[in-house]
C-alpha cells in the first residue's frame, strides 16, 4: 500500500507545491512592487512635499488645576457617574460590599470603614480621602495605590472625577 513509489510521488507533489507558491511569489512581487531592483517591500518616493519649519513647537495646553475643576462640579452630574461604583460600593452607612461602603468618604481617614478589610498597600499612599487623593485614586487605582483590591480600571475624564467627587460629598458629609 505504502510503498517507494508513493512516497516518491507524496515528496514530488509538496516539492513541486512549494515551487508554485514562490514562483507566485515572485511574480506578485514584480507586479505589484513595480519590479524595481532593490525590492523586499522597498519603494521609492515618487515625490516629496517640502515643509517649512517655523522653528517654533506647538503650544502646549495648560492643565486647568484640580482644585479649579473641583470649585466648578456639578453634584447632580455626579450622581449619574455614580453608576459606574454602586456595582460594588454602597451609600448606605456600614453597608460594605466587594467594596467599601462610600457614606462620608470625603474626609474619612483611609482604612477607616468598620468592618471592610483594606489593602496595605492603599493604607500606605494616603491618610485622608481628600478630593485631590479621591481624584488620583479614581484616574487609575491601579496606578495611585499598586496592590490594591479595587479592580476597576478608572474614570479618564477629570470632570467626572471632580462630578463623582462632590455628590459623594453631599453623602453622609
Amino acid at each position: 500500500m505504502f510503498d517507494t513509489m508513493t512516497l516518491t510521488k507524496v515528496v514530488g507533489g509538496l516539492c513541486g507545491t512549494l515551487l508554485v507558491f514562490l514562483l507566485g511569489g515572485w511574480a506578485a512581487d514584480i507586479i505589484y512592487g513595480g519590479g524595481h531592483g532593490g525590492g523586499h517591500g522597498e519603494v521609492a518616493q515618487a515625490y516629496s512635499i517640502p515643509v517649512e519649519d517655523s522653528g517654533e513647537a506647538a503650544p502646549e495646553e495648560e492643565a486647568v488645576p484640580f482644585e479649579e475643576i473641583y470649585a466648578a462640579a456639578d453634584a447632580s452630574a455626579g450622581e449619574g457617574v455614580w453608576r459606574n461604583c454602586r456595582s460594588c460600593h454602597a451609600l448606605e452607612e456600614g453597608v460594605n460590599g466587594t467594596g467599601p461602603s462610600l457614606y462620608g468618604v470625603v474626609g474619612r481617614a483611609v482604612g477607616a470603614e468598620p468592618g471592610y478589610s483594606y489593602s496595605g498597600a492603599l493604607k500606605a499612599v494616603a491618610d485622608v480621602w481628600s478630593p485631590e487623593n479621591l481624584d488620583g485614586f479614581l484616574e487609575a487605582p491601579r496606578d495611585y495605590a499598586p496592590g490594591t483590591k479595587m479592580t476597576y480600571n478608572g474614570l479618564k475624564d477629570v470632570e467626572d472625577r471632580a462630578n463623582l467627587i462632590a455628590y459623594l460629598e453631599t453623602i453622609g458629609g
